[in-house]
């Protein structure tokens, strides 16, 4: 999941946030059961169709979206080209852009607050053996909250380099980069420890 903006409001915003995440749960499943390329590449299709659907502004920003994926598409694709294993490869990059497309098609359509509230409820077990389970629905809001926050500061950061420098940024962007996101997660700590903390969120 890379996304949890949306343009538009979508008749799947007003889904079950856990009919949303089970079909999610079976649809990787069944992509990570097939093999084959022609079953691959239609369920791209399909999933091409399902952003295009709520119109041209949603399939724009779901296709922005995904753009963070294309340094690994590219990598898949110049491995699988080198190993002679180029339908295998092509298996591999459709079944991840496919995956994380339809993941992302989920955080789009879903409220932050809906998707903790399944994570709760499905961690209920670990609760009524006496562990604390605030911390792993705090972790996750986290992850998928500021993922995007962050691929938008690298990206941000690149811009700077490329606008100074003629050289590719490379490595040389790591420790800024970095540096933001230890600041980023100072400040969220901060803000964690004026509200009380984890003592206060349990109440």
């Amino acid at each position: 999941m890379i996304s949890l903006t949306s343009p538009v409001r979508t008749r799947a915003h007003g889904w079950p946030a856990g009919v949303k995440l089970a079909a999610l749960c079976v649809a990787t499943v069944l992509l990570f059961k097939a093999q084959s390329l022609w079953v691959h590449g239609a369920a791209f299709a399909g999933m091409l169709v399902l952003y295009r659907l709520p119109g041209r502004v949603f399939f724009r920003a779901g296709l922005r979206a995904l753009r963070v994926l294309w340094p690994f598409v590219v990598m898949l694709v110049i491995y699988h080209l080198v190993t002679r294993t180029p339908y295998t490869g092509a298996v591999i990059v459709l079944r991840m852009v496919t995956a994380v497309g339809l993941a992302t098609l989920v955080t789009m359509t879903t409220q932050l607050s809906d998707l903790i509230a399944v994570v709760r409820w499905l961690v209920t077990p670990l609760r009524t053996m006496g562990l604390k389970t605030t911390y792993l629905e705090t972790a996750i809001a986290l992850v998928i909250r500021f993922t995007p926050v962050l691929l938008t500061k690298g990206t941000k950061l690149i811009d700077a380099w490329r606008a100074r420098s003629p050289r590719r940024p490379g490595w040389r962007i790591i420790l800024p980069f970095t540096v933001l996101a230890l600041d980023d997660a100072d400040h969220i700590a901060e803000a964690l420890r004026a509200r009380g903390g984890f003592d206060a969120m349990e109440k």
